[in-house]
């Protein structure tokens, strides 16, 4: 089944298939400084806080982006751009907007 646009169950074989859009209380968002030297940093610390485990626990953020933050905030394109990256890390999928905004949702 695949969901079609008005949200009901279309049948695709044998497989079932429900996709949903997260919901806005499934979904946290958080501001993280532009100007801040390692911004992936702050992306661990929301995710430290978010699940209540120390920072040093956690994956390095770093191998899921490769530096990719800091490039777009140390040679940030023009605003109308809106640029964002978009990741998972330590089961969130995680939107880091130029301006600063990150959204978390949690996919596992």
């Amino acid at each position: 089944m695949v969901v079609h646009e008005s949200g009901s169950l279309i049948p695709v074989g044998r497989v079932k298939l429900y996709v949903t859009e997260p919901h806005d209380d499934e979904i946290i968002h958080r501001e993280i400084d532009t100007d801040r030297e390692e911004p992936a940093a702050a992306i661990a610390e929301a995710v430290s806080d978010l699940e209540g485990t120390p920072v040093n626990e956690l994956p390095a953020v770093y191998n899921c982006i490769d530096g990719m933050l800091l490039n777009l905030y140390s040679d940030p394109p023009a605003p109308e751009a809106q640029m964002s990256v978009e990741f998972t890390y330590n089961g969130y999928r995680i939107t880091v907007e130029q301006s600063g905004t990150v959204k978390f949702v949690r996919v596992s």
